[in-house]
C-alpha cells in the first residue's frame, strides 16, 4: 500500500479514538490492507502518540486463547505496542463513555530484566529475561464499528487496546505455577466467568516467546523494563454498567477497579 493510504487510515482510527465514534473496518475502506500494512498503521499512530508527549513501554499480544478467538471471529493472535497514556492505577473509577464498546479481560502481566530479540527466542530465553508477573487487567476496546474485525483490522487499531492496569502482587515466577493457575472475573461480588493460564499457549510464557519471534519480523526488540502482556486466560467480559471489577488469580493476587456511568 503507497504511504498516504497507510497515514488516512491511521488518521481515521486515531479520529475516532479521539472522538469516541467508531468507523467501518479499515478493510471495507481499504481492501488491500494486509497483517504487515496493519502493522506500519500501528507505528504511524504510536510514532505520532510519541511525538506529542507519550512513551512507548512495551507490548500485547492478544486472542491467543481459543475462547478468544471464536469470540472475535479471528483465527490468530492478534498484537500491538503498549503506550504510558493506556495505563491506569488499580482501585480507581473508570467513565465508561471514554470507551466505545469496551470488554474486560484479566491475564498476567510481565516485567522485562533483559533484552528479548527473535527469531528463535526460546521459553528459556523467556523466563531468564523475566523480572516478575503481577496480575492484570486489560479492557480492550475498538475503533471498528461493531467489532466487525478480521485481523488486519485490529492490528491496525493496535490491538484493540483501551486501558490497562497492573496489580501490586508482583511475584518471581518461579515462584507462581503459570502452567495451571485459575483466573476469575467478577463484578460487583459475583463470578461472572473463569479461565486457567494454561488457555494461553500452553502457558503465558510460551505465549511472549511467540510474540517475541513474530515481532522479529519487524524489527522490533524487547528491552529491560519493558512490560509484556500475553493475553487473556479467558473470555473476555463486555464492560457495560457501572459497578466495581475485580479479578482474582488463585493463589497469587486480586485486582479491582470500579466503573461510573453518566447513566448509574
Amino acid at each position: 500500500m503507497e504511504n498516504t493510504e497507510l497515514r488516512d487510515i491511521a488518521g481515521a482510527l486515531r479520529t475516532a479514538r479521539e472522538n469516541g465514534k467508531p468507523i467501518p473496518a479499515p478493510t471495507k475502506t481499504w481492501p488491500s490492507l494486509d497483517a504487515d500494512a496493519a502493522f506500519e498503521v500501528q507505528r504511524i499512530n504510536v510514532d505520532e502518540a510519541v511525538a506529542h508527549g507519550d512513551r512507548m513501554v512495551g507490548y500485547k499480544l492478544g486472542n491467543i486463547a481459543k475462547v478468544m478467538q471464536d469470540a472475535f471471529g479471528l483465527d490468530q493472535p492478534d498484537y500491538g505496542f503498549l503506550l504510558a497514556s493506556t495505563f491506569t492505577y488499580e482501585g480507581t473509577t473508570l467513565a465508561r463513555e471514554r470507551f466505545i464498546e469496551p470488554f474486560v479481560e484479566l491475564e498476567p502481566a510481565f516485567v522485562l530484566r533483559n533484552h528479548l530479540r527473535g527469531p528463535n527466542t526460546t521459553v528459556a530465553d523467556v523466563i531468564n529475561a523475566i523480572e516478575y508477573a503481577m496480575p492484570a487487567i486489560e479492557i480492550i476496546d475498538s475503533r471498528v464499528q461493531n467489532w466487525a474485525i478480521n485481523l488486519p483490522d485490529t492490528l491496525a487499531d493496535n490491538g484493540s487496546t483501551g486501558a490497562v492496569l497492573l496489580g501490586g502482587t508482583p511475584r518471581r515466577i518461579t515462584d507462581i505455577n503459570l502452567r495451571d493457575t485459575r483466573g476469575t472475573l467478577y463484578f460487583n461480588g459475583s463470578e461472572v466467568i473463569s479461565g486457567n493460564t494454561k488457555n494461553i499457549l500452553g502457558n503465558p510464557l510460551s505465549a511472549v516467546a511467540w510474540l517475541c519471534n513474530r515481532l522479529a519480523a519487524y524489527d522490533v526488540e524487547f528491552t529491560p523494563g519493558q512490560v509484556i502482556l500475553p493475553g487473556s486466560c479467558l473470555q473476555a467480559v463486555p464492560m457495560k454498567e457501572a459497578g466495581r471489577w475485580s479479578g482474582t488469580f488463585e493463589g497469587w493476587g486480586t485486582i479491582e477497579f470500579d466503573v461510573s456511568c453518566e447513566t448509574g
